[in-house]
């Protein structure tokens, strides 16, 4: 399988996670399942935590938004990663749950 420019994204933000030994899963979009949520979902200090990966001028959904908004308002952390700021988003992560 190919590595899309997504996939790179994705690939880079698991790499950071597992260095942190931060819990993550990647729900599989499903029949079974919710539409739109975030591509990773992880927990670390006790903070839940999303993280939709885009590539390029990859732009979410409506879908998306609402379910990062909804993630926002229950007091997670939710976030869209891409090239421009997949080096520095774990600092954004750390920003956040100061708090």
């Amino acid at each position: 399988m190919a590595d899309t420019p997504e996939r790179k994204v994705k690939k880079k933000v698991i790499t950071v996670l597992k260095d942190m030994k931060m819990y993550y899963a990647m729900p599989a979009g499903t029949g079974f399942g919710n539409s739109g949520v975030p591509d990773i979902l992880c927990c670390f200090g006790g903070r839940f935590i999303a993280i939709e990966c885009k590539a390029g001028k990859g732009k979410t959904t409506k879908l998306q938004d609402s379910n990062l908004e909804a993630i926002r308002n229950a007091g997670g952390i939710a976030m869209v990663v891409n090239e421009d700021n997949v080096g520095r988003f774990l600092i954004d992560i750390l920003e956040q749950m100061k708090d």
